[in-house]
């Protein structure tokens, strides 16, 4: 066998980002023409394929570790939630696929969503290929089909953890939750150690602690007065290298600095209200001023989950005017003044960029992002955030973290 590891799925390159960290040799396999451009620009092998149609012969005998985050669509309460009827069928197709029967082309035929099948690709892959170790992730609500996946990969002799981990407790400045598959043949496996807490306690006895999660605000800079101050131009920063996020992003942080209560909003219209990250509910329209609803995350708390509509985010500062409290309106609420005038009436806003929401995905604030500003934000919502990646590869790989990466985070 040899040292190559498969992503199924790729991407732009979350996982990629971390196999490079772990000197993970690695080829990613993805059929989006944006998202592979991108992995290119960031020197990702990359074969563009239909992963369905793409053959394992290819591979047999050369692949030490499997990776995947294939699509959700039957797990997704998006839309009208057809593919939510397809689940039994996915089911029933990781089941005859890990029987060595193939009966995806019945199977997609009855299908409401063509993409549902996709979920089930993983297991033709192992089927065929027995690598090493194996390491899958996706939304939460994936978890069912994950411990089916376990328990097949345990009948054929793995060690395997499945569960849900928060991407804040490995270093991301990021609440994002999702279902993670590890498993080996070769050694004992299990969660990875957080590196982070929601609620650091100080050191213990023997002096050890865990930091408190990553901000927002960390994560981008945001107060601190070494990267960013008054005398940055947008010809870039103090040294003379580039500006870590210029233009309007560089005055909201100088603005944030003097006066502070910078949230991160969301405008919640009907069609892609985002959800509850543990629920999975949909925020639900004012029915007290019949405007759209909004969701506001202070900057001094990591960001929530990055999604793929990511672009209707914004900075947003409430108007200083009129605001009677410094206490920020809770989700769904308008904070209105004794004078009847709204705290957030006349806000100070701007978009959040590429730049910055990959970092809060924990991608390098260069990444070299291909394709429309909309498939950039596609790309950034739908990939893994690298440094999650990196403590689940090494859970499953055995590869330890460099104290660089370890450093970094």
């Amino acid at each position: 066998m040899s040292d190559l590891n498969v992503d199924l799925f790729a991407g732009p390159g979350g996982w990629s980002e971390a196999m490079r960290e772990l000197a993970l040799r690695e080829v990613g396999l993805e059929w989006d023409t944006a998202a592979v451009r991108t992995r290119r620009a960031a020197g990702h092998a990359t074969i563009q394929c239909d992963v369905a149609a793409y053959a394992t012969e290819p591979f047999k005998g050369r692949v030490r570790g499997l990776i995947a985050s294939p699509p959700c669509q039957a797990w997704s309460r998006a839309g009208k939630g057809l593919g939510l009827q397809d689940q039994p069928l996915v089911h029933q197709a990781v089941h005859d696929l890990s029987t060595g029967r193939d009966t995806r082309a019945a199977l997609l035929a009855a299908c409401k969503d063509p993409r549902s099948l996709l979920a089930a690709e993983p297991m033709r892959w192992l089927y065929d290929l027995r690598p090493e170790w194996v390491a899958l992730e996706e939304v939460p609500d994936v978890l069912p089909l994950f411990r089916q996946y376990a328990e097949i990969l345990r009948a054929w002799g793995y060690s395997v953890w499945t569960g849900v981990l928060n991407a804040a407790d490995y270093g991301v400045p990021q609440t994002r939750r999702r279902a993670v598959l590890i498993a080996s043949r070769v050694r004992s496996v299990t969660a990875p150690p957080p590196t982070h807490t929601q609620h650091p306690m100080g050191d213990d006895l023997f002096g050890e602690s865990l930091p408190g999660w990553v901000t927002m605000a960390q994560a981008l800079g945001w107060g601190a007065t070494d990267r960013v101050s008054p005398t940055v131009t947008a010809g870039g920063g103090k040294t003379g290298g580039a500006e870590p996020f210029p233009t309007q992003a560089r005055q909201a942080l100088l603005d944030a600095q003097k006066r502070g209560a910078w949230v991160l909003r969301h405008n919640c219209a009907d069609r892609d209200r985002p959800r509850d990250p543990d629920t999975g509910r949909q925020a639900v329209r004012s029915a007290e001023t019949g405007d759209d609803f909004y969701l506001r995350f202070p900057t001094s708390d990591p960001s929530p989950a990055v999604t793929t509509n990511t672009g209707l985010w914004a900075w947003e500062r409430p108007a200083t005017t009129v605001c009677s409290t410094d206490r920020i309106a809770p989700p769904g609420h308008r904070d209105r003044s004794p004078g009847g005038e709204s705290q957030f009436a006349s806000p100070d806003t701007v978009r959040i960029t590429q730049a910055e929401a990959a970092v809060l995905q924990s991608f390098p604030a260069d990444y070299p992002w291909q394709g429309s500003k909309t498939k950039q934000f596609e790309q950034i919502g739908n990939a893994v955030p690298p440094l999650l990646a990196l403590h689940v590869l090494s859970a499953a790989s055995g590869v330890a973290i460099p104290e660089r990466a370890e450093e970094a985070a």
